[in-house]
């Protein structure tokens, strides 16, 4: 690219910010026009993965927002180094943004991807008996690291560590930090960090020290009661934490951790959290019937109730699918409910429902997860583990129930959807499924 675009004149400044605003105004509505061409793809009678081109539309750009930060010193400058890939020159120094195509993959990888979730196959999580764990305690928080080799189990108080490798499951480290039950445990992705949630009120940052032992590092006190669930974001610089005091929390780390703003519109104990994929948006369920739909602001960066949905019965989990659809299991009901967003109102509504296996009773400890690489929606419900597919034209279907015979379950699967890690109060192990196309 020409290095003049540096230092683009006025003029060209102007017509970057118009483009930013242009961008911001319509990336909750861009998602619809990527369906759309899926929906075209879906439809096509070729046995090929060659899309024929469309007449152009006009182009929607999509800029990942969140990973753009802007000091106010310096603001145009860094929106110009922002965008700078979007934009090109051309010979007649007009500045306009590349042409990112919507309708055709592109590279291998997302080739691959698409011809694995149009060619029909299932798949279920077959449990590697070898990997069982016995352990009689109460279980109720579990953890598998990004490379699938450091498994974490918040076993009563404690929370035990177990290397995983070679098809070998070995406990390597007590950890007995905390003074009550080990509700929620999220590791780190970038850094080699984990963090936990207990029936203490506090949230403990743990990481390794010389002799490859996990320490605390952080301990974050100003919830007061249980924490029942925590996010962190992608830059791993914030942390949400949703409690039994009815409030909801946003950690960020600056010099160290401290809480930066906590919400209080909840009038019952928080259950449930879940980041949309840009991640300026975090969704919650509680108690008191309510779903808040919370959007971070561009200016001043706090985050402000934008939404919130009455329902019939609370529920305990909730997780986003993409920018614009959410999903939320409520006490009692035998479905999960799919929430969109209108284009028009820019208002979350309750679009349809997928009916799933269940038994009555439940629990809130087993997160609701959807793995992005394979399109599946994990959903514990009483004494059942759905795993559900969603598949290109939008529809969701059931692929597995796992019955464990028992409410008192809890689990997680690994980021790459390659493991299921369950404890059940039934068989009292802590079980390893491992996914497998049919």
């Amino acid at each position: 690219m020409n290095k003049n675009i540096g230092i683009i004149n006025d003029a060209y400044q102007q017509k970057l910010i118009e483009c930013f605003e242009l961008a911001q105004n319509q990336i909750n509505t861009s998602f619809n026009k990527i369906d759309s061409y899926l929906d075209l793809f879906l439809n096509n009678n070729s046995d090929s993965l060659n899309i024929k081109k469309t007449e152009k539309k006009p182009f929607v750009p999509i800029l990942d927002l969140p990973q753009i930060k802007f000091e106010n010193s310096n603001f145009v400058q860094q929106l110009c180094l922002a965008i700078q890939p979007l934009i090109q020159l051309n010979p007649n120094n007009q500045i306009k943004l590349k042409d990112l195509s919507l309708n055709e993959p592109q590279t291998n990888q997302e080739i691959q991807s698409l011809t694995n979730k149009s060619n029909g196959k299932t798949y279920t999580y077959q449990l590697i008996q070898q990997y069982s764990i016995s352990y009689n305690d109460w279980c109720g928080a579990i953890a598998i690291n990004k490379d699938c080799s450091i498994l974490l189990a918040g076993c009563n108080k404690q929370i035990k560590v177990f290397e995983f490798k070679q098809d070998m499951i070995k406990q390597t480290q007590i950890l007995s930090e905390h003074k009550d039950l080990v509700y929620t445990l999220n590791f780190m992705k970038k850094s080699y960090q984990f963090i936990s949630g207990s029936c203490d009120k506090s949230i403990i940052i743990w990481q390794q020290n010389e002799n490859n032992q996990w320490v605390p590092q952080y301990i974050l006190n100003g919830h007061c009661n249980i924490i029942y669930c925590l996010l962190l974001n992608n830059n791993e610089d914030l942390i949400v934490s949703g409690s039994e005091d009815n409030t909801i929390k946003f950690w960020m780390k600056k010099s160290e951790w401290q809480c930066q703003q906590t919400i209080k519109d909840h009038s019952g104990s928080v259950f449930g959290l879940s980041f949309n994929q840009q991640q300026n948006r975090v969704v919650s369920c509680s108690r008191d019937k309510l779903i808040f739909i919370m959007e971070q602001q561009f200016q001043n960066k706090e985050w402000v109730v934008i939404q919130k949905i009455v329902v019939e019965q609370y529920g305990y989990r909730l997780c986003f699918i993409d920018n614009n659809m959410f999903t939320f299991s409520q006490h009692d009901k035998l479905q999960i409910s799919i929430y969109e967003m209108n284009s028009g109102s820019q208002q979350f509504t309750k679009t349809r429902d997928i009916h799933i296996k269940c038994r009555q009773g439940d629990d809130c400890l087993f997160p609701q997860l959807y793995i992005n690489s394979k399109c599946i929606l994990v959903s514990k419900y009483g004494q059942y583990v759905n795993l559900i597919s969603k598949q290109l034209n939008g529809e969701f279907a059931t692929e597995q129930s796992i019955h464990f015979n028992t409410n008192s379950l809890f689990g997680n699967m690994s980021d790459d959807g390659e493991y299921l890690i369950t404890w059940d109060n039934n068989s009292k192990q802590i079980q390893i499924r491992r996914y497998q196309e049919q």
